[in-house]
């Protein structure tokens, strides 16, 4: 048996996109802080202007998984990071802001085969996102630790795949499962209701 394990070594071969929401900025300004730290001392170039790191700012939380699965899709990025700040208020909102940036930002890793990093801080205060963006540790860190190994793993991982012979992941000669079954199919994959009886 073989044990896939991301490292943080080489990192330097990766690219990566980096999602940021612009409403509560005060803490993702500080969030994107950390995650280029983190980066940078791993040997990626941070510079917007360079070729391994793009920045896509988007209004708010909300809209981040619609980005993150497009740049997925892309195919030219190792992994997304996705950063943002959803700070309970006296509505509901919260809740619903949460969840949904939440599945979305899950359904665009599952969808791509990329990996997406949630790097959504959600909490009860303005006090707690800032203790979580550098007053005690800045989490943009940890994002960008998650990207770098989950990059490693999925990299070292097709890698041997394709050496094996199974090709790309997700590919049609590929060892996984289909993400969806075609229609017409679909009813020779059920039991016909007749033989249940």
């Amino acid at each position: 048996m073989t044990v896939f394990e991301g490292t943080f070594v080489n990192a330097s071969r990766f690219r990566f996109a980096i999602v940021i929401a612009r409403f509560n900025d005060l803490v993702t300004g500080k969030l994107l802080a950390g995650c280029q730290d983190a980066l940078k001392r791993h040997g990626i170039d941070v510079d917007p202007h360079g070729t391994q790191v793009d920045y896509v700012w988007v209004p708010g939380c909300f809209e981040i998984p619609l980005v993150a699965r497009q740049l997925a899709l892309s195919q030219r990025y190792d992994a997304v990071i996705c950063l943002g700040a959803v700070i309970r208020g006296q509505t509901p909102h919260f809740d619903y802001v949460a969840a949904e940036v939440a599945k979305g930002v899950a359904a665009a890793g599952f969808q791509t085969g990329v990996p997406v990093i949630f790097g959504v801080v959600t909490t009860d205060t303005m006090q707690q996102a800032l203790e979580r963006a550098g007053i005690k540790s800045n989490l943009g860190w940890n994002y960008a630790m998650n990207a770098l190994e989950m990059a490693s793993l999925m990299y070292g991982f097709k890698s041997s795949t394709q050496r094996e012979g199974y090709g790309e992941i997700g590919d049609a000669t590929s060892a996984t499962l289909p993400a969806t079954v075609n229609a017409s199919r679909s009813s020779e994959l059920l039991p016909d209701k007749e033989s249940q009886k």
